[in-house]
């Protein structure tokens, strides 16, 4: 109300308002952390409920550089930087929870509730649909073969009789195994693209497929090895939640949108990879 009528109020009639001011303030200061507002403040998008308040925990799994890696004793990258703008949607700090790849595929992390999200280098497809909230698109892949720079394998066509590196759990993997009859090789799995990538470098496989993000950054640290072959399987990268955590996946793809329409992202994929890729 206005100052001049304030002084005239007799003190009933002021004691009488101050319960419904005081409750008018209660209101307006019980803000839950919300997947998404407007700029008027209105929320356009269901309450984000962490498991920890105030934290974001995000399942990924490391060793798949640039896009999760140790370094400095905690895990950074491209899907780390991803994460933190999620974060700080929800008004969160990002806590890295370093899981084994196959508990994210399969929802099995959500389920016992180790994480809010996960930002993990995942291929969408079907199956891992089924089984978990999957956001929109962020990042375009192809599998890559990497070889020594003196091995004489062009191509997958070169690989017969040969021992081909695949990481578990992974569309790699998967492409391996659908072609292992046309091209006549063997596969020896690895739990991590790190691990796989020099097991070329020591000889111990003649190539290695897996995501080509990964493999060229590998060989661009690593003279000694080429990637030689790049199959457009038209694989793209999305985030993950729970199955039935709606208020997070669409906070997920709300992150995404703005992310993809200010060029935060564009600067990102810059950052890691030293020019834009998908």
């Amino acid at each position: 109300m206005s100052a001049p009528f304030a002084r005239l109020a007799t003190a009933a009639a002021v004691a009488a308002l101050v319960p419904l001011a005081l409750a008018g303030c209660a209101k307006d200061e019980a803000k839950p952390v919300a997947g998404s507002t407007s700029s008027g403040g209105a929320a356009s998008a269901a309450p984000v409920k962490l498991i920890k308040d105030g934290t974001l925990k995000v399942c990924t799994h490391s060793g798949f550089k640039p896009f999760e890696f140790p370094e400095g004793g905690k895990v950074v990258g491209y899907d780390i930087d991803i994460a933190d703008l999620v974060a700080k949607k929800v008004n969160a700090t990002t806590e890295v929870v370093d899981i084994d790849f196959g508990q994210i595929t399969t929802g099995a992390a959500f389920a016992a509730g180790k994480c809010d999200m996960a930002a993990a280098g995942m291929t969408i497809n079907d199956k891992r649909k089924a089984a978990l909230g999957v956001s929109d698109p962020y990042f375009t892949s192809k599998q890559a073969l990497l070889v020594k720079k003196s091995s004489a394998v062009k191509d997958l066509g070169g690989m017969k009789g040969k021992v081909l590196g695949v990481q578990t759990d992974t569309t790699g993997k998967e492409y391996a195994e659908k072609n292992v009859s046309q091209y006549g090789y063997t596969m020896k799995v690895f739990e991590d693209a790190f691990s796989l990538a020099n097991a070329v470098k020591a000889g111990t496989v003649e190539g290695s497929l897996n995501d080509s993000g990964v493999m060229l950054n590998f060989a661009k640290d690593n003279a000694d090895t080429s990637v030689v072959q790049q199959i457009d399987t038209q694989e793209q990268y999305g985030l993950a939640t729970g199955k039935d955590n709606t208020a997070m996946l669409t906070t997920m793809n709300q992150v995404l949108k703005d992310a993809k329409a200010d060029g935060t992202l564009d600067k990102i994929e810059v950052k890691w990879f030293g020019a834009k890729l998908s």
